[in-house]
């Protein structure tokens, strides 16, 4: 006879799990017990949302599984509530398992005992508590299965404290057994069909390519496609890195123009949100394909002409197999290099800013920087406002490696916290933080896990001394002199970092940025470069809200 934390162990072994992210908490302890016996390692980190946001990376790094985040009860659970939130709106498979008061207390006020299960059902996929030991992995089980099938997304599972540490026997047991959960079908061929027609017809298309194209696993067809049809394209969310920025098609500059001139948009895993201005943002006399692993998301606030719904990367392999077995000529090319060469135009106007030596420095100017140190096998996570949206457009995904931002709601703090899980997954490879000032304070403190874990992870803030996206729409609606809640210091944070135990550089001119760089990379250590940038504070080119 053993306790229930070594069957949550065996479990999360089972389904492939080999790292766990946590704070301590005496409600689930006894999971820490059973992931010693299992080889788990536990990523103890300073705040439990960033446990959370370790959880969510670490599931966008490994295609098909989950990532786990353990909280403990009440606070534990609520701390964690932001990261949950984050990886439902960008569809991450995370499973979090909360602790909870005994059982047996149940709704007499056991220390830290509160509804979790209500309070994390309106931003997961699936919430339920297990209130028999012997269930835990019948429950956990269902939990996995949930977040991986379909549109993947976070499962919540409450344990109480009795529950979890009850006695249980794992001879007597069964193990759930996991298989492979990600959409594999595929659009029936007529649609295909049509869809290859409405194509062949097309004189401006264009592929936005999103998150679901990433949990597809689509980048290889997608590819594919965009080298037999020449089609121009453009990616947002978790689709950056799916098709290499030396891909012919691959454009990012031009994406306003190309959907002012379409005839027809392959919305490929690309809702029509807020980046798309609910679908405004695309003429009313263009068709539209929209690809999905959902079929509720077809037509979600504008009718599509055609809906492939099914593991797009496949769909796009039919698309491009349909073409060569009909033997249809699709090539707009000449429109895509019209295109290519509307972006250089657009690239070489903002060269003056990319190359300034102004102090204090160019935002441009260090993102220019910073793309010049990225190597192929990087791993660059992008955690700021206006900083990472201009840093998006200059660096380069990496070749083998990755880049990722919170997503669609935006969240601020996912810079560390997504770097632990990058660098504990790929201890190979270099991992970059793209920071603005305001969100490096938000889980800045996870340096302390870096350093702990010895993980050399490197973070580069753009320190304008404000809260700059908020700031310059404050200052161009009621003027400077009525800015609120939006300026900052040009706060030492290197030296937070150094306090830590970890590497800290201050750069104040646009000619030390790369040195301090180099520096931050060879030190071996965890290491942050703080390089005070121009404010501006009623407008700045490149802004989201310019």
């Amino acid at each position: 006879m053993t306790h229930g934390g070594k069957l949550v162990a065996k479990v999360l072994k089972a389904a492939g799990v080999d790292c766990v992210f946590t704070l301590s908490g005496g409600h689930v302890m006894g999971i820490y017990d059973g992931c010693l016996d299992e080889d788990i390692e536990v990523v103890d980190v300073r705040h439990e949302q960033a446990a959370v946001h370790a959880a969510d990376a670490w599931a966008r790094l490994h295609p098909g599984k989950v990532g786990v985040a353990i909280l403990t009860a009440g606070p534990g659970v609520t701390d964690g509530v932001t990261g949950v939130a984050n990886a439902w709106r960008a569809n991450s498979p995370i499973l979090v398992i909360g602790g909870q008061g005994p059982f047996r207390h149940i709704r007499r006020g056991s220390l830290q005992e509160m509804d979790h299960v209500s309070l994390m059902k309106p931003i997961s996929k699936w919430a339920e508590a297990c209130y028999q030991t012997s269930r835990i992995g019948e429950y956990m089980e269902a939990g996995i299965r949930v977040a991986l099938s379909g549109v993947p997304g976070p499962a919540f599972l409450e344990i109480p404290m009795d529950v979890l540490h009850g006695e249980v026997d794992l001879e007597k047991i069964q193990v759930p057994k996991f298989r492979d959960y990600r959409v594999a079908s595929t659009a029936p061929s007529h649609l295909i069909a049509e869809s290859v027609d409405l194509l062949s017809k097309a004189a401006t298309p264009m592929v936005m390519a999103g998150t679901s194209l990433k949990w597809s696993e689509g980048g290889e067809h997608l590819a594919a496609f965009l080298e037999k049809t020449g089609v121009p394209c453009f990616v947002n969310g978790m689709a950056r890195g799916e098709i290499s920025w030396e891909h012919p098609s691959f454009l990012s500059l031009t994406r306003k123009e190309a959907l002012e001139k379409s005839d027809l948009v392959i919305l490929a895993g690309t809702p029509l949100d807020f980046r798309m201005k609910f679908g405004r943002s695309i003429p009313s006399s263009a068709a539209i394909i929209q690809m999905d692993i959902d079929e509720t998301l077809i037509g979600d606030n504008r009718a599509a002409d055609l809906g492939l719904v099914g593991n797009i990367g496949m769909n796009f392999r039919l698309m491009t197999q349909e073409i060569e077995d009909r033997q249809l000529t699709v090539d707009v090319s000449g429109y895509r290099d019209q295109l290519r060469k509307r972006e250089q135009e657009l690239d070489s106007a903002r060269r003056d800013q990319m190359d300034s030596e102004e102090v204090p420095i160019d935002p441009l100017r260090l993102c220019r920087e910073i793309a010049e140190c990225v190597s192929d096998d990087m791993i660059v996570i992008g955690d700021g406002g206006d900083i990472v949206a201009q840093a998006s457009k200059v660096i380069q995904v990496p070749r083998n490696g990755t880049w990722m931002d919170p997503g669609p709601l935006g969240t601020l703090g996912v810079g560390m916290p997504f770097a632990l899980a990058a660098q504990k997954a790929h201890p190979d490879k270099r991992v970059l933080i793209v920071y603005g000032d305001g969100s490096f304070g938000l889980n800045g403190f996870e340096f302390d896990t870096a350093v702990r874990f010895g993980l050399p992870i490197v973070g580069i803030v753009g320190n304008d001394a404000a809260w700059g996206q908020m700031m310059r729409p404050q200052g161009m609606l009621y003027g400077e002199d009525r800015l609120v809640a939006v300026e900052l210091n040009r706060t030492r944070y290197d030296l937070v970092v150094e306090a830590l135990g970890g590497h800290g550089e201050h750069v104040v001119a646009p000619e030390e940025i790369a040195p301090a760089i180099a520096r931050a990379f060879e030190s071996g250590k965890p290491a942050l470069v703080n390089v005070e940038i121009r404010q501006d504070r009623t407008g700045m080119k490149g802004s989201t809200y310019v």
